[in-house]
């Protein structure tokens, strides 16, 4: 038969401490994100139509500051053409596919 132990285990609590964020900056992080996508959005809405007729299935990035925009293919050679052409700037983009929902995967 099994005893049941009294004595709880210690709990572990995060590997590094210091980097924890508190909820205030998640949450304006979130905001952030949500608004670029809101930006991006718009930009991807109004290209759409003229892009998806030869490019279907297609990723896009869109940078919304400029409305610039990169397509390719596949994924992989996106974010390379990312890579080359923004360097390792802060330059935030969003990613869609362009078909009809705009979204790149299955969940």
């Amino acid at each position: 038969m099994t005893q049941i132990s009294e004595k709880q285990k210690p709990r572990r609590g995060r590997i590094f401490p210091e980097r924890t964020i508190d909820y205030e900056k998640l949450a304006s992080r979130k905001a952030e994100r949500t608004k670029l996508g809101r930006r991006c959005q718009e930009i991807f809405e109004r290209i759409r139509p003229e892009l998806i007729e030869k490019h279907y299935n297609w990723f896009i990035a869109i940078e919304p500051d400029t409305g610039e925009y990169l397509i390719d293919p596949k994924f992989i050679t996106l974010t390379k053409k990312i890579q080359e052409q923004y360097g390792n700037t802060d330059v935030m983009l969003t990613t869609f596919r362009l078909n009809e929902t705009g979204t790149c995967g299955r969940i």
